[in-house]
Formats: structure tokens, sequence, C-alpha cells
């Protein structure tokens, strides 16, 4: 993360030391580590950049003023910067790395036994990148796509990707100032070809440039970091062992104070020990590698002593 956040954003952990990356200069980001359900580890980051305008002020540009270059020019940037496309391959036959063997295990064309010369060469890189798109990006359903799908519906991907989902090009709605971006192929995740090739892994990238898209994300990122670790079901296994164990204590000679704390204990101990955690957070935590990395310094927000002060200022019956 440290490599990819100083070789690909540029970025230092002094400021004046920062320098143009992959997206522009960037002004600040936060990315969080999470474990996925198979234990493998992955980061959700944000990424300011500077000069970068709000969803307001982009919208406030394109509307008022239709005639200027500027929603050509952020059009422009945004093709270039995101793809969703497999690339074509190459005309010329090449045979590289990654045909043989699986591109994310490879770095590059660039492998002893191959002809260096001829692993530098244009159409080399160009089938190496179409390999890798078509390992890591190409969306493929699963029976997970629709679990959430009732009986008698028709099937849709939780994910959003369906091969019918194609826009040919990015366009302005210049009623609302909403961004649509462009989607060449409904079943291929964004990527950004020079972000992909360094870390060669799936990934996935969004621009923020409208109020929608701003809700939905900002939706989502509520939703997940506030999600529980422990899942219901071994929460409550857990209270029952606590019962239980509980139980084995003299309640005559315990007074019923010491009792509640030491259920409460009991419960405590018993959620801590059935937390699952994977053998690659475990060695994350014991090598002393951040959860989560960060340009700026943050002030912790008790959002429930927050809430409850907003609504002694101004309660809001609707709510109830």
């Amino acid at each position: 993360m440290k490599a990819f956040i100083s070789a690909l954003l540029g970025c230092d952990s002094d400021p004046t030391k920062s320098k143009l990356g992959i997206l522009g200069y960037v002004k600040g980001y936060y990315g969080c580590i999470e474990a996925q359900g198979r234990g493998s580890l992955h980061c959700h980051m944000l990424i300011w950049l500077q000069g970068g305008l709000n969803p307001n002020e982009i919208k406030k540009r394109v509307i008022e003023d239709p005639s200027s270059t500027f929603e050509q020019r952020i059009i422009s940037f945004l093709d270039d910067t995101i793809c969703n496309k497999v690339p074509d391959k190459p005309t010329v036959s090449v045979d590289i790395p990654s045909n043989t063997y699986h591109p994310c295990a490879m770095r590059g064309t660039t492998m002893s036994g191959y002809d260096s010369e001829l692993m530098l060469t244009e159409d080399a890189i160009n089938l190496d990148i179409h390999n890798l798109v078509q390992y890591c990006q190409v969306h493929w359903h699963t029976s997970t796509c629709y679990k959430y799908c009732k009986s008698g519906e028709p099937k849709i991907c939780r994910s959003g990707l369906d091969p019918l989902n194609v826009t040919l090009l990015t366009t302005f709605d210049h009623v609302t100032g909403e961004l649509i971006m462009r989607c060449l192929d409904g079943l291929v995740n964004n990527f950004n070809i020079t972000i992909l090739r360094a870390i060669r892994c799936n990934m996935d990238i969004k621009f923020i440039g409208s109020g929608a898209s701003a809700k939905a994300v900002l939706y989502y990122i509520t939703n997940y970091i506030t999600k529980s670790q422990l899942k219901t079901h071994v929460a409550y296994a857990a209270l029952e062992r606590a019962v239980v164990k509980l139980g084995q204590i003299d309640s005559n000679d315990t007074p019923v104070t010491t009792m509640s704390k030491k259920l409460l204990q009991k419960c405590a101990y018993s959620m801590i020990s059935e937390q699952e955690l994977s053998a690659q957070q475990v060695s994350t935590y014991l090598l002393g590698y951040k959860d989560h990395y960060t340009s700026h310094t943050y002030a912790n927000l008790f959002w429930t002593s927050f809430e409850s002060f907003i609504e002694r200022s101004k309660p809001s019956p609707e709510c109830y």
C-alpha cells in the first residue's frame, strides 16, 4: 500500500515532496483494509484531487456555461482515466508469460526464458494487458449474484453487472447536471490501465461527479463501515454459552449485581473469542502493518453523543 500511495498516487508524508501521480495531484486520501469472506485483504480508498470540484460545482459549470470547453475536458479526462472494456488482442501472435501462467502471478512481460527484446514490444505489452483484464476485471455470474433474488422474480445480479448495461459515450444531462459515465462492456469492472498493470489484481474505480453518485457512494461507505463483523448467529451462540456457564455458579451465595456483572463479562469474552480472523489479518497485525492509510489526521466523532445533542437541541418528532 505504501508503494501504491507513493509511486502511483505521487503522495509523500511530507506534502512538499508530493508529485504528479497517475490521477493527478492528490490532495488527500483515506483507505481502509478489509478482509473478504475467504480471508484475503483488500483496500477501499477515497482519493481527493487538487483542483477537484464538488458535484454541485461541476453541475453549475456544465449547466450555466454550456459553451465552455469544461464539459469536454472533464469527459476526456475521465475517458482517458477509466476503462471498462477488454482491450483487443494484437493481430501479431506473441508468446508471453501470461499466456502460460496466471497474469496476476507475473510481473509484466519480462521473465527468464523469454526473448527480452520481444517482451518489450508494443504487441507483447498489449497482449499482457488483454490477458490481465480478461482474468481480473471480467465478471462471471454465480449463484452469489442472485442470493437476494426472490423465487419467481427475474434474476438480477446484485453487483449491477449485465451485458445489456452498455453506454457508448460519457455525457452530462444538461437538465439535472448528472454525469453519465461511458460503459462499453456491462460485464467489465472499471479499471485504470496503469494501476492495473502495476498492482496486477482486480480493481474498481469510480468518479464521484454528480449528486446521485455521491449519495450512492456515501450510503455504501456508511453502510459498509458500520456493518457488524460479528454474525448474528455467532453472537446468539456466544450468548447462550455465557448463560450456560453462568448457570454453573451457585446463585444462593452470589449477589444479584455480581451475577449480572459476570453475565455481561462472560458475554463479552464469549463474543470476542468467537470473532473470525483470517490468517492474513493476524499476519498483518503481527507484522505491524496498518489497517487504514490516510494523508490527514482526523478528530474522532462520537456519533451517539452528537446525535443526542442535536436531538435535545432540536427534536425531530417525525423520526418517531
